[in-house]
Order: C-alpha cells, then structure tokens, then sequence
C-alpha cells in the first residue's frame, strides 16, 4: 500500500476514532496539528511519513480520557498501523512519538529524540497557543466544570507529573502552569518564530481579562 494511501486510511480512521471526542481533542484539532507538523516539515530534515502519522495518531487515545491510562493510544496507533502492514520501523518511531510529545507537567525528560518528534511536538504545542490555544483551554475547563479563575488560587509552577494531570484549578491557572512556557520548548525555528506570535497574543488576552476581571475598563 502506498504511503499517500495509508495515510488517508489514517484520516478516516481518526475521524471516526474521535466523531464524539472533547472539542479541544476531537478531529479538527488533529487536523490543525496535521497541517502544522507539514509547514514546519517544510524547513526540516525529516521523514513525512513519519510526521505525517505522528501528527494524525498523536491524540488517538488522549490518556485524559482513558483514566490516566497513557497506553491506550500507543496501543490503539500500534495495531492500527499494523493492520496496514506499515515497516515495523515506522510503526515503533510513530508509538515512541506518541509516547512522548505530551507536555505532562513539563518537569519530566524525554526517553526519545528525533528530527520527526520535534516537529509533531512543535506542531502540537503551537495549537495549545494563540487564539485557538485560548479556546482549547477554556473549552477543557468547562469540560471539567473548572472556575474560570480565582485570585485565591495560585498557579503552581512546580507540579510533579500526577500533580498536573490531577489538578483541577481555575483555568486561567492552566497559562502560567503550561501555555506560557511553551513558546522557550519549542524545538523548530519555524514553531519558534509562530510561537512568539501567539504567546504575545495570550499576553494581550490576560492583561485585558484581568482589567474586565477588575472592572478597570
């Protein structure tokens, strides 16, 4: 099977996969990260089809809606790919990129490193900011029946892993504690100079919500 073939199998299978998931994680966030994996592809040296599957079966099984279960995607994207008879060697750089492109906290190492990962992550990380990052982020925090923000709560910097996937504060919380630190972890000089721009616009964001918070206008 051709590689432009399994990657649309790829893409229904996805569609489907996620036709009920959370509006933050569902198919159009897929398809963002997709198409931001293919323009930052376009400065790197790195293997398309690789990024191309990567980005697609990233969030396959988002472990936030599996009970923490950070198996279930390898595991789906595994046995998918091998349905598709795709080499064994694509199918393991797809599973290690999906086993670590999630932020988790920040405080943890990657165990794996490649070219391929660094523009998904990237890629993945850029949809996290911006204007469609702000959106995410509430969207998740109504999800999760979160305040939208309270001066009484303040963000913690140095969560450990379970802290982070555990906490349920305010959502305003969620920017000082993971989208105001990507724009330093971006790993292209194209997700980099993309990253800027939308961290500025958080930036712009915050300070007019904290004037409409306090009645400033």
């Amino acid at each position: 099977m051709s590689s432009e073939k399994i990657i649309n199998k790829t893409i229904v299978f996805v569609k489907e996969t996620l036709a009920n998931a959370e509006g933050g994680h569902d198919w159009f966030h897929i398809q963002r990260v997709y198409n931001n994996a293919l323009l930052i592809s376009k400065n790197e040296n790195v293997n398309l089809f690789v990024v191309s599957l990567g980005a697609l079966l990233h969030d396959i099984a988002d472990s936030k809606f599996h009970d923490g279960d950070e198996t279930v995607g390898p595991k789906t994207a595994r046995e998918f790919l091998f349905k598709l008879n795709v080499d064994s060697s694509t199918i393991e750089h797809v599973v290690s990129i999906i086993e670590n492109i999630s932020f988790k906290g920040g405080n943890e190492n990657q165990k794996f490193k490649s070219p391929e990962l660094d523009v998904v992550q990237d890629a993945d990380r850029l949809d996290a900011i911006g204007a469609i990052g702000i959106a995410r982020c509430f969207n998740y925090g109504g999800f999760k029946n979160r305040q939208l923000y309270n001066p009484d709560i303040k963000p913690n910097l140095n969560m450990s892993k379970a802290e982070y996937k555990n906490s349920n504060a305010p959502t305003i919380n969620h920017f000082y504690e993971k989208l105001l630190l990507l724009k330093d972890r971006m790993n292209t000089k194209t997700g980099t100079k993309i990253a800027n721009e939308r961290h500025n616009f958080m930036l712009q964001f915050l300070d007019e919500f904290y004037k409409e918070w306090n009645g400033k206008n």
